[in-house]
């Protein structure tokens, strides 16, 4: 049966290089201009929660907003002192897909504004959701689901998530469409997620190549512009779909992010180093202290119980780091291996990479997240 992993490993090995030369489909890297999401948001109340709201001395907001849904209803409750803790006030957010017409659903979340403690068990109502222009684009209303809980006692509490955030699947219903006629356009822009002047001439290049010459022209770092052949025009949808399922192989620049707070480190594959020589290693002096307890001998009338110090103190001056030397690296493989040959972790590896850039030895650049 190894025999059998071993033999089957080894003839994979070249259908997966051949997929990864063939590249990645236009679709995923590039987005089709005009055809975007857009952000909804509103402002409403939830209702129905067990004492774990607002308290409406602390939420102004929270009472001038029920004081004028109730008396939108009929309920005059101006000259009430309202003391309700079941009603929270809430930021509804949702987001519109492109081309989504009247009647159709989209799921929605809320978020507490106020002191509210907990969202579980309440139902939002009505609530307008609003784009940038400040139309409404949207309604949201139903049964929250809460993903987190929190439980306090007299002595400890246990939390999980974050139980004043909640999602209503399915929670909004489109009341207005964004008019964008797609079918009329006679040409189409193409925006590249990560903005590059080879993978913008490499993408129209293959256009050209698949669909004709003069079909794609690559204008910056993210935008190609797409002209349908006249047999194309009558049909644009099935012709971007032509185009989105064309493959490219996307162009990577030599880029080192790092993030100093989790201590992660990524390293694009063109990242080369010039010949440099390290050393790393540092003083550490520990101090440990294991105290003793000294205690009379039985029947004594005069001895006393005592506490001996004890005191250790190791110094560590890094004899055993040596001075260590890295050849130009042609692949990622070789620079990870040489800087893992010296025995370093991931944070003073991010001394070193920092280093080798002041020095001009690392030959990509340097982002610190």
């Amino acid at each position: 049966m190894r025999f059998t992993f071993v033999l089957l490993a080894l003839l994979l090995c070249p259908l997966m290089a051949s997929a990864q030369d063939a590249g990645v489909r236009i679709k995923d890297i590039a987005d089709v201009e005009g055809v975007r999401d857009n952000m909804l948001v509103g402002y409403g109340l939830v209702v129905g929660l067990r004492g774990s709201g607002d308290s409406l001395t602390n939420s102004p907001f929270t009472e001038q907003s029920l004081k004028g849904m109730l008396e939108r209803m009929g309920v005059n409750t101006r000259a009430a002192n309202l003391k309700t803790k079941n009603v929270a006030a809430v930021m509804v957010t949702a987001t519109l897909p492109p081309f989504a017409a009247q009647g159709t659903r989209v799921d929605v979340t809320v978020s507490a504004m106020g002191d509210a403690k907990d969202l579980m068990g309440g139902t939002l109502l009505v609530t307008p959701l609003m784009g940038a222009d400040g139309e409404v684009y949207a309604v949201a209303q139903g049964q929250l689901a809460v993903g987190g809980f929190e439980a306090t006692g007299a002595a400890t509490s246990v939390s999980k998530g974050v139980p004043t955030s909640a999602r209503i699947a399915s929670g909004g219903i489109v009341e207005r469409e964004i008019n964008f006629d797609l079918a009329q356009l006679e040409r189409v822009r193409f925006s590249l997620r990560n903005p590059d002047l080879t993978t913008a001439q490499r993408v129209a290049s293959v256009i050209n190549d698949q669909l004709g010459d003069g079909t794609a022209r690559a204008l910056d770092t993210t935008g190609i512009l797409v002209t349908p052949p006249a047999g194309e025009r009558d049909n644009l949808v099935a012709f971007l779909t032509k185009v989105e399922q064309l493959r490219v192989q996307p162009d990577q620049a030599a880029k080192v992010l790092i993030d100093e707070q989790s201590g992660v480190i990524v390293m694009g594959s063109n990242v080369r180093i010039s010949p440099v020589a390290i050393a790393q290693g540092n003083l550490t002096i520990t101090v440990k202290e294991t105290p003793q307890v000294s205690q009379p001998e039985a029947f004594s009338t005069g001895g006393t119980t005592e506490v001996v110090p004890r005191t250790e103190v190791t110094v560590d001056e890094g004899q055993d780091k040596q001075l260590g030397v890295l050849a130009p690296g042609p692949t990622l493989q070789e620079l990870v291996s040489g800087l893992n040959s010296l025995g370093i972790g991931p944070r003073d590896m991010i001394t070193i990479l920092q280093s080798l850039k002041a020095a001009g030895a690392l030959q990509a650049e340097l982002e610190v997240m």
